[in-house]
């Protein structure tokens, strides 16, 4: 009995681990019959071109999550990236493409400090930080969209340029996933990710720096924040200060509905690509429907709690508050 148990268990597992793939495929094959051209290459250079930036805002969330933490500043920090932009590409070119994702990435490790040192739930410190850097960007952009137009062309090569017909932005987006997904397999640190998400006092106890590590996956989702803002800015031509804040929700339902589980530990980048793509696939799936796009937020809201329920670990949950 107990031996059909174990099997019956893993059995589940791996269903629950294949679900977010399937869903993706059943999605593909439910939209190609509602739009038999959906898979042509003018839709898919179009669905690469919405991927690009949440898939880097899902990418960042994912180290974070991993870690049992979360981060709801990401898409503010993005938008706040857009107004740099716009304000400093006219004035240093090419040298604010380097700066602003450093910058972000300053913003992340900030956010993880604090977190880290003084102890206070990631949910509190980066509700916060939504704030106090959505004020930063309201005030540096007069509360208005700044249209780009001198030194554009040193971001507008991510938007314009394609490899084999296909967006540069969603390639790029795509390579950073598979090798931030290969570092995560080879490389220590990233395997103490999961293993913080798993079991943090065990971490400790072994020797390993729990701050540090908590503070290094909020600079990386600061960074990819700012990497979004870089395709954001190209694709708008504008920096703006909500230019991304419309992303959170889709970014953090393309982590969770790929398969990451929320309380920390399980997944990976490759789990958020599937989950990026699964979103962005629903987006064309609701236009072809008819569900007006005022619509989507509760769409993806409703995917967030599903995917928790679905991936939740409640053995690691004394109490559910």
């Amino acid at each position: 009995m107990a031996t059909r148990w174990l099997g019956d268990s893993s059995l589940k597992d791996r269903l629950i681990a294949a679900l977010p793939l399937i869903v993706l495929i059943a999605l593909v094959a439910v939209v190609s019959a509602q739009q038999p051209n959906f898979l042509g290459m003018s839709n898919v250079r179009g669905l690469l071109e919405g991927l690009a930036p949440i898939l880097l805002l899902a990418i960042g969330q994912t180290f974070v999550i991993l870690t049992g933490g979360i981060d709801l500043s990401f898409a503010v920090v993005s938008s706040l990236s857009t107004v740099l932009l716009a304000l400093w590409l006219p004035e240093i070119g090419p040298v604010a493409v380097v700066l602003v994702p450093l910058i972000t990435l300053g913003t992340g490790l900030l956010t993880g400090i604090v977190v880290a040192v003084a102890q206070v739930p990631s949910f509190i410190v980066t509700l916060g930080a939504m704030g106090l850097w959505s004020g930063v960007a309201l005030t540096l952009s007069s509360a208005s969209t700044i249209r780009i137009s001198e030194g554009y062309q040193a971001i507008g090569w991510i938007t314009d340029m394609r490899i084999a017909g296909l967006p540069v932005s969603a390639l790029i987006a795509i390579a950073l996933a598979v090798i931030a997904a290969v570092a995560f397999k080879t490389l220590s640190r990233g395997r103490t990710l999961h293993a913080m998400g798993l079991a943090e006092k065990a971490l400790l106890m072994s020797g390993n720096s729990t701050r540090m590590i908590r503070i290094a996956a909020f600079g990386m989702c600061g960074l990819f924040s700012g990497l979004a803002g870089l395709v954001l800015a190209s694709s708008q031509y504008s920096g703006g200060p909500t230019l991304g804040d419309t992303l959170m929700l889709p970014a953090i339902a393309a982590v969770v509905i790929g398969g990451n589980a929320i309380t920390g530990g399980v997944g990976g980048p490759m789990k958020t690509l599937v989950g990026a793509l699964i979103i962005i696939v629903l987006r064309v799936g609701l236009s072809a429907i008819g569900v007006p796009a005022a619509y989507e937020q509760i769409v993806y809201g409703a995917i967030i709690v599903g995917a928790v329920v679905l991936t939740i670990d409640r053995s690691r949950l004394g109490i559910v508050k």
